[in-house]
């Protein structure tokens, strides 16, 4: 659906604001996500095979001189969160002698690491294993690793379960054996771009569109964690990068965190045993991407993020499926994202929502609502079965949306289910809420500018944020004409979310409104304007398990 957000300026810049500040997350979704933790990797590598991380060859640098046997015997590593094996094979290919146990909790990563061209049984030991809850040993013997890595991988894990995994690790590492940690810093571009959109889930902890988590580490907070596990800090360094997008004309500061752990023989250790932190700042590095010359090694980074995702281009249409939908008269095949996707795509026009089902059959059955009259829907996504509904006996319909991509997948959805002469009827225009430039264009197509006689909106009140620009708009496109029998009207169908109703009502006065007529989770007038599109029908038994609400209002 459109959004009221504020557009991003042509360049971005982006550096630390530790006084911002997002909604969290409810506690429903909290709890979701870590139930659904496992489900969202698997549906990640489904999604990315292996081709969204790029393998790491740093390690070698970093961290070479570890990986060299000291005994003369072979060395034993653990990849803990070995993902499609990035980490894995170019660590194989530099020293070919050591054994490596790899272990995922996403069935499909292990999947990944047991097709690559690499993979060798007699080198590697990929097994599933959710390390927060499913012991090591059962796969690994206990005492037996030299190394344990852990790239980009502990922020994944619920802040209060991290201890659990560190535990889980000092089972399986020789005494004296180091863990190699490289992970988000605290102050990253990706935690201020989390944070500004409400996607906190605790303290430092968010989750990413696709339902995925990130943690963002300070020294103090990684250091302590280690040492109540009774690991030593050898040396830590954090780096800053300033990223360069020319392609995309973004310049983005990039924080990561690089650390070696000893587990300590005799227990956790003292504070008088830890070093120093030392803090790389990096002020002067720069990093070019998307440019077509070679990067020197001094240039090469891994953030584990994938700048596209990141700034706005999707890959879920890959994902859509068929769904029909029936209203009295209509037959419509959509095509839409597919299920379970819904609730992690951050494009919300890419799903179908109840209330535009609830709404789409109301139509169907009282054409009466829109018939003759300029009709405009604002936030339609991409199914827009509201719009086609409306065609069969409107003037004409102008079906809007502030998201592209959901306006590509609505121009397939309408070309498809609508016979020519219907389908002329249809405008699909891009409508930014607040946007001047589109409200005017807009404008323009309701003929001669005189606004609209019947706007419609289905679940376009659940962002905050967007609720005020969602009344600017409208009350900027509807018509200001009619008589007291044929006062243009906005129709707004939602299931309360995050605003409530009083909310909605303070913007919509605020903005020259007047509330008509209401019908909340079914309580409404009698004899009111709402009431009368349910007589004789039974549109209110098809969803007798969702709370709709309908709030009519005229200017």
């Amino acid at each position: 659906m459109a959004a009221g957000e504020q557009h991003s300026a042509p360049k971005i810049s982006s550096s630390t604001n530790t006084n911002s500040s997002g909604r969290p997350v409810t506690p429903f979704w909290k709890e979701k996500y870590e139930r659904d933790a496992r489900r969202y990797w698997d549906i990640f590598y489904k999604r990315h095979e292996d081709k969204f991380f790029k393998d790491r060859h740093y390690l070698d640098k970093e961290w070479g001189k570890y990986f060299e046997a000291q005994d003369g015997g072979n060395m034993v590593v653990l990849e803990v969160g070995c993902g499609a094996g990035n980490t894995i094979f170019p660590l194989l290919a530099t020293y070919p002698d050591i054994f490596v146990h790899a272990c995922d909790f996403s069935s499909r990563a292990v999947d990944l690491v047991k097709k690559h061209k690499d993979f060798r049984p007699d080198h590697v030991n990929a097994f599933t294993c959710d390390i927060t809850s499913e012991q090591l040993t059962e796969a690994v013997e206990p005492s037996s690793v030299d190394l344990v890595t852990m790239i980009f991988m502990l922020s994944a894990v619920a802040p209060d379960k991290m201890p659990s995994v560190l535990q889980n690790v000092r089972n399986i590492l020789k005494h004296g054996g180091r863990v190699l940690f490289r992970d988000y810093a605290f102050g990253d571009l990706a935690q201020e771009r989390l944070m500004s959109k409400g996607q906190q889930i605790s303290e430092n902890f968010y989750v990413r569109g696709d339902g995925t988590r990130a943690y963002y580490f300070s020294n103090e907070y990684l250091v302590d964690l280690f040492s109540k596990c009774g690991f030593t800090l050898e040396e830590i360094c954090v780096h800053n990068k300033k990223v360069e997008n020319r392609s995309l004309d973004l310049v983005m500061n990039r924080n990561w965190i690089q650390a070696t752990f000893t587990l300590n023989p005799a227990g956790p250790p003292s504070p008088n045993n830890q070093h120093d932190h030392n803090t790389c700042e990096g002020k002067d590095d720069k990093l070019a991407v998307g440019m077509s010359h070679n990067k020197s090694e001094r240039e090469e980074i891994d953030l584990s993020v994938d700048f596209s995702n990141m700034f706005g281009t999707s890959h879920y249409l890959n994902e859509a499926q068929i769904i029909r939908i029936k209203a009295k008269g209509h037959d419509f095949k959509i095509k839409m994202l597919a299920k379970e996707y819904q609730h992690t795509c951050k494009s919300t026009g890419l799903m179908l929502w109840e209330s535009a089902q609830f709404m789409c059959s109301l139509l169907a059955e009282n054409p009466s609502i829109v018939a003759g009259k300029r009709v405009l829907e604002m936030g339609c996504g991409s199914a827009g079965i509201c719009s086609m509904v409306a065609a069969s006996s409107a003037q004409f319909v102008v079906a809007t949306d502030g998201d592209e991509e959901s306006l590509d997948l609505l121009r397939q959805n309408t070309s498809s289910n609508l016979e020519a002469e219907l389908l002329n009827r249809i405008s699909i225009r891009k409508l930014f809420w607040g946007d001047e430039d589109d409200v005017k264009a807009v404008r323009e197509l309701s003929g001669d500018g005189a606004g609209f006689d019947c706007i419609i909106g289905t679940d376009v009140t659940y962002n905050p944020d967007a609720t005020l620009p969602l009344f600017k708009t409208a009350r900027a496109l509807i018509s200001d004409g009619g008589d007291a029998g044929s006062k243009a009207a906005l129709i707004l169908c939602y299931i309360q979310r995050r605003v409530d109703e009083d909310s909605v009502l303070s913007a919509a006065e605020a903005q020259g409104f007047r509330l008509v007529d209401k019908w909340i989770n079914g309580v409404h007038e009698s004899n009111g304007i709402i009431s009368s599109w349910f007589r004789g029908n039974d549109v209110c038994g098809a969803f007798r398990n969702v709370t709709l609400s309908i709030l009519y209002f005229e200017v």
